[in-house]
């Protein structure tokens, strides 16, 4: 047959073939991963016994215990510099990053008006003090005539008031005077401190209100000293009772590659602030002769050693355990020591300890194996023989807290281990 139905039985047939092939094929696949399964799984289940768990050795090393904080760089002291005074600026001699000594000029108000004001005060208290002269004079002699009834008692009252008025007068314009005078003291700004500008915002001519005025006033410029820089450090809470003032800690300012300074604990918060959703509390640290690279608005990573432990024995953190007796309610620290193909629960002492090593004070010696995972049921002793004693080496702490087993690994334990 030909034409259009011969070809489409052709195209019938091709499918099916296909379909038949494809077939085959995943009968061929099922069969030689049924024939590998009978093969290799009995002898791979009859191979696999209990998993063998990682071990570590006991170790003697140093520790060191520090707290980690991050902070910002700031100058010890910084101040706006505004005029207490209205007016407008006739010198302005520094400018940003300008060093300035202590009581040397930053800036001077044209002070020609009040000028004009002290000439004119300090006349009217010229004219004041000789009219109070005047007046005394014939208060004197109304006195005198008074007495020898020359006069009547009115002159004499009216006498003596003009003597007071014209006292009154006098200190009124001295009073006036002495504000003029402490106005003119105020045109011109000196440092208060050996400074650094680092900010200018306005120039010589621009009028500036003081700082009893609207928005307390106009700021000319800002200085700080950066010969003392402190870090304003958030430290977490858990953190917190290891630290105590006049600590020494080590600085790396990120900003400056290598660079490593020391600075001192100066002020620590008595009230806890949230930082980033992180609950914690400020900590003021002095840096101590700081290079002249470092600038303020700079990030700087603080360490705070808090504990240390020189030539103890160690094992890594995954190799203590922490569960709590169930008979006297405390918790214990444990490690399982490797004894042949199985593992001893050993009760050990722990120390300093850091974010890698723990201490152990009693309970284990050096070179012996530790698992870092707890092993199968079937692998533990069921026996405890005398937990081995260790030579304890004395733990140097720079902070009288943080030392003890219950604090230097406080954070590790919940997790289950110490």
């Amino acid at each position: 047959m030909t034409g259009p139905r011969a070809g489409l039985d052709r195209v019938n047939e091709q499918t099916n073939m296909k379909k038949w092939a494809g077939l085959i094929l995943v009968v061929v696949l099922a069969a030689a991963g049924w024939h590998y399964r009978d093969r290799w799984l009995p002898a791979a289940d009859q191979d696999a016994g209990p998993a063998v768990p990682m071990v570590a050795t006991a170790i003697q090393t140093n520790i060191q215990f520090a707290v980690q904080a991050a902070g910002e760089i700031s100058p010890a002291e910084q101040v706006s510099v505004r005029p207490e005074i209205n007016g407008r600026i006739e010198l302005l001699p520094v400018d940003i990053g300008d060093e300035v000594r202590k009581g040397e000029l930053l800036f001077k108000l044209d002070d020609k008006e009040l000028r004009n004001q002290y000439e004119s005060t300090k006349t009217m208290v010229d004219r004041a003090r000789l009219e109070l002269e005047k007046s005394r004079r014939d208060y004197e002699r109304a006195q005198k005539l008074l007495a020898e009834n020359l006069i009547s008692q009115e002159m004499f009252d009216n006498a003596r008031t003009t003597y007071e008025l014209a006292s009154n007068a006098l200190e009124r314009a001295q009073r006036e005077l002495a504000v003029i005078e402490e106005r003119l003291t105020k045109t011109e700004v000196r440092a208060p401190f050996d400074c650094t500008v680092l900010t200018r915002p306005v120039s010589v001519g621009q009028a500036v209100s003081g700082s009893g005025g609207f928005n307390s006033g106009t700021e000319v410029l800002t200085i700080a000293d950066l010969n003392n820089l402190v870090i304003n450090a958030h430290v977490n809470q858990a953190d917190v009772p290891r630290l105590k003032v006049g600590q020494v800690v080590e600085v790396q300012v990120e900003a400056v590659s290598g660079l490593v300074v020391t600075g001192v604990v100066e002020r620590i918060a008595p009230q806890a602030t949230y930082r980033n959703n992180l609950k914690g509390f400020a900590a003021r640290i002095l840096l101590k002769n700081p290079d002249r690279r470092v600038r303020p608005g700079m990030t700087a990573n603080v360490r705070i050693p808090v504990a240390s432990a020189e030539n103890v024995v160690a094992v890594p953190l995954a190799a203590v355990f922490t569960e709590k007796n169930p008979e006297t309610g405390v918790r214990e620290r444990f490690v399982y020591v490797k004894h042949g193909d199985r593992y001893q629960r050993r009760l050990v002492d722990v120390g300093v300890a850091d974010n890698f090593f723990a201490e152990i004070r009693a309970g284990l010696q050096p070179g012996e194996q530790v698992a870092l995972i707890q092993p199968p049921e079937e692998l533990i002793l069921k026996e405890e023989p005398p937990p081995a004693t260790t030579t304890k080496a004395p733990a140097s702490e720079t902070s009288g807290e943080g030392a003890s087993s219950s604090t230097a690994v406080s954070r590790p334990a919940t997790a289950g281990r110490a």
